[in-house]
């Protein structure tokens, strides 16, 4: 079997780079994502549905602290870039409902893995907070 031209190995290269995305780059649309995910309310949300399906007030009462309109920016952010599935029923009156999508599932978990190494390691955070000197 004959070996790839160099030519096609670079372009395969830089084509699968392109794709990975380069998120230090300022133009890199990864960094939108990344935004959504990593946002407050982002993560809370994703681990909230990680216990699965929601409704909007339910997961308004579960985020403690979040604006109506900021639950409504985070989920339709999270649903366009794939990771929460919303679902409208026809019925009077509306009822949605909101889970994960397998991608969803795979980046709530992870995010899941960092809040409860947070919530572990807050007395030495909280400590090293308290260490630093005021402004």
């Amino acid at each position: 079997m004959p070996s790839p031209s160099p030519a096609k190995s670079l372009r395969a290269a830089l084509a699968e780079r392109a794709q990975r995305g380069q998120v230090l780059d300022q133009a890199c649309p990864s960094r939108a994502v990344l935004s959504h995910l990593t946002s407050r309310w982002g993560v809370l949300v994703l681990v909230v549905l990680l216990g699965g399906t929601q409704r909007f007030s339910a997961l308004r009462r579960e985020v403690g602290g979040v604006s109506e309109k900021m639950l409504a920016q985070t989920l339709e952010a999270l649903a366009g870039d794939g990771f929460v599935l919303r679902l409208a029923y026809p019925v009077i009156p509306p009822k949605v409902e909101y889970s994960l999508t397998p991608l969803g599932r795979e980046a709530a978990e992870r995010l899941a893995v960092l809040v409860d190494w947070i919530e572990d390691n807050y007395p030495r955070i909280a400590a090293g907070r308290a260490a630093q000197p005021s402004p």
